[in-house]
């Protein structure tokens, strides 16, 4: 058996064993797990400080979960949206391809409840179908391979599914959504970055939701993805009680780059059955956007999103107030310090003009009047430097 096997089956996944290691009481866990199992890696109990702290609340069960009876099991009503067994088929030109119901941990706020700890892999026949399927619908060029976990099948499977993907001459990327760098790290082998690298481009789009997570191991293992090429992403979900707080989000933004991960998506939890104590206020999204716009790079802000129940599918969110106003003249625009600033359209007969940029203070909540900058910095070497609220010339940059 691989190190990376072992490990994942030492993992608690009895209630007795965990209130032995946490104290909790194993009746009560007992009565959660039958309906919605429970796994905590290693790597992921040696993170945990305390109870309730950010890690506890991810992973250990909460009869919460319980008392959760109107909301849906499936909100996003992906079974709606299955033409064959495992794969979803939302947007025009991709498609979701779930080829496990096995996750390294089963996240207590798991959007896929209804599925995840159920035994077995996605079939050949089930493959079959999927392939077949993709060959038919030439419009898909991206497919994702999620479940549950995929980087948990052996490496012959996932290969044998990559190299079936691979014979489809539209499909141009396959990227695979994953949990396991960041709680059962020592599954990414030299092996299995061997087989990735043999069916690029291939993307991941890894699961992190608080900075402590990312422990040196799982940067180690984060490390080898990157040097085999694989571009990798992050997508965050807000929690309640974990994350929702603007300076933890900005250190989680902060360590993710630093472990060469792009964040990519911020989303608000889904309205899933057994999950819904861990939802947030929208605004609490916002603000947290509004708090890393401008205050740190723009690579570290990732898309806040709302997977819209009912199938409606990702939809981006920003704070309100940078789009002061917009009309034929131009747009009137507020920053991270609250200044604003004018944009003008340009003309209907396409006429060449500068942009004539200002700023106000946002204390005065007219989008009117804004200054210009004139003609008080010349422009020595014939490039002005247009619309950088009158910053001067190319010669001092």
């Amino acid at each position: 058996m691989e190190a990376w096997r072992r490990i994942l089956a030492d993992s608690i996944v009895k209630p007795k064993d965990l209130a032995e290691r946490l104290g909790v009481d194993a009746k009560e866990i007992e009565a959660i797990v039958g309906d919605y199992p429970m796994r905590i890696t290693p790597a992921v109990m040696a993170t945990i400080k305390k109870k309730g702290d950010a890690i506890w609340k991810q992973v250990v069960p909460d009869i919460a979960e319980m008392d959760d009876f109107e909301a849906e099991d499936d909100p996003l009503e992906e079974d709606l949206m299955s033409p064959v067994p495992h794969l979803v088929h939302r947007y025009p030109d991709r498609v979701l391809l779930m080829v496990t119901n096995q996750c390294p941990i089963y996240c207590r706020f798991c959007t896929r409840k209804r599925l995840v700890g159920k035994p077995g892999f996605l079939k050949k026949g089930e493959l079959d179908q999927a392939i077949a399927y993709l060959r038919e619908h030439t419009e898909v060029r991206d497919v994702i391979l999620s479940g549950g976990d995929p980087l948990l099948l052996p490496d012959h499977l996932l290969e044998r599914i990559l190299k079936a993907l691979r014979t489809i001459p539209h499909l141009e990327l396959i990227r695979l959504g994953s949990r396991v760098p960041g709680t059962l790290p020592e599954r990414i082998t030299p092996e299995l970055c061997a087989i990735v690298k043999k069916y690029h481009p291939i993307y991941m789009n890894l699961h992190f939701n608080h900075p402590d997570e990312l422990t040196p191991e799982v940067k180690t293992a984060c490390g080898m993805l990157a040097d085999a090429g694989v571009p990798l992403g992050a997508q965050t979900v807000l929690l309640k009680g974990v994350n929702d707080d603007p300076e933890i989000m900005k250190r989680l933004m902060h360590q993710l780059l630093l472990a060469r991960i792009k964040p990519y998506y911020l989303y608000q939890a889904d309205l899933t059955k057994g999950t819904n104590h861990f939802r947030t206020m929208v605004e609490t999204g916002l603000n947290i956007i509004k708090s890393l716009q401008g205050h740190t790079s723009g690579m570290a802000v990732p898309h806040f999103v709302i997977d819209a129940p009912g199938g409606g599918g990702k939809i981006p969110l920003l704070p309100g107030d940078y789009m002061v106003h917009m009309d034929e003249d131009g747009a009137v625009l507020r920053n991270y310090e609250n200044k604003t600033f004018h944009y003008p359209q340009p003309k209907a007969g396409g006429g060449h003009e500068l942009p004539m940029v200002g700023t106000r203070s946002s204390d005065d909540g007219s989008a009117e009047a804004f200054a210009s900058c004139g003609d008080s910095y010349p422009d020595r070497d014939g490039y002005a430097a247009w619309g950088n609220s009158c910053g001067g010339d190319v010669d001092e940059l």
